[in-house]
C-alpha cells in the first residue's frame, strides 16, 4: 500500500482517477492508518471483513490485489466468486504457490495482450 499511495495520487492516465476515487480496504498487520484518499484499514478476521465488505457494496463486487500469501488467505475463506489471473511472460525464479489445494473452477474467458501477457478468468464453484 505505501508504494501505491505514493504513486497514484499524482499519476496521470486512464487508471489514475478510478484508482484515487474507489474505496480501498487495506488488510495489514502493520499499518495503523491509510493516508490515501478513500482508504481504510480492515481489521479482525479476514472472512468476516470480506463478508462485511461484500454486503456494504451495492453490487457486491470486490477486487483484491496482493501477494501470494494474501491470495492464499483469501482462497482459504471460500468467499471468492471469480479468479482473474494475469500471467506475464517474465521468469523471476522460484515463486510461491498460489493454490495449496485443488479448486473447482470453470474457465470463462482468456485475453491475450500484445506484450505477451495473458489474462484468464475463472468462475469459482464451491
Amino acid at each position: 500500500m505505501p508504494g501505491w499511495a505514493a504513486y497514484w495520487p499524482s499519476a496521470s492516465g486512464p487508471f489514475a482517477e478510478p484508482m484515487n476515487e474507489i474505496h480501498k480496504a487495506v488488510f495489514s498487520d502493520s499499518l495503523a492508518s491509510a493516508d490515501w484518499g478513500e482508504s481504510t484499514i480492515a481489521t479482525g478476521d479476514l472472512a468476516e471483513a470480506i463478508t462485511r465488505l461484500k454486503h456494504e457494496r451495492s453490487d457486491g463486487y470486490l477486487l483484491a490485489h496482493g501477494g501470494a500469501r494474501f491470495a492464499r488467505s483469501l482462497v482459504a475463506t471460500g468467499l471468492i466468486d471469480e479468479y482473474r489471473l494475469v500471467i506475464h511472460p517474465v521468469v523471476l525464479g522460484a515463486g510461491e504457490r498460489l493454490f495449496m489445494a485443488p479448486l473447482t473452477i470453470e474457465p470463462i474467458s482468456t485475453t491475450v495482450f500484445s506484450g505477451g501477457a495473458v489474462a484468464h478468468v475463472f468462475a469459482a464453484h464451491p
